[in-house]
């Protein structure tokens, strides 16, 4: 976010008076926030033109969330850093199970019958 932050310095700093300090870190140009429909329509430019397969924005939150899973980030921790209000939707919602995790935990199972 640091490198974020910098970036919007410079920008900060070309708009001048132009510039509204609303506190975001993700803004235009000039400092106001991004609709979410440009947003959008710029994700799936890049998208497009990186030969990706098509996604929405919003399903990058499922894979931000999934990949805490993964890397064993505690579910409260997950829930700040995605913004939840309620950890439920954090565990209900947004992580999803995987192959790895599912045979890890059978074999945890399998362990206590050796």
């Amino acid at each position: 976010m640091e490198i974020q932050r910098g970036g919007q310095k410079i920008r900060k700093e070309e708009a001048g008076e132009e510039w509204v300090d609303t506190g975001l870190v993700f803004t235009t140009k000039s400092g106001r926030p991004i609709e979410p429909r440009n947003l959008a329509r710029s994700f799936a430019r890049i998208v497009a033109a990186n030969k990706l397969r098509p996604i929405r924005v919003h399903d990058l939150r499922h894979t931000a969330a999934s990949l805490l899973k993964k890397l064993g980030v505690a579910p409260r921790d997950a829930m700040e850093i995605l913004g939840h209000s309620r950890i439920s939707v954090t565990m209900e919602i947004y992580t999803h199970g995987d192959g790895e995790s599912r045979q890890d935990a059978l074999k945890k199972v399998n362990g206590l019958f050796e």
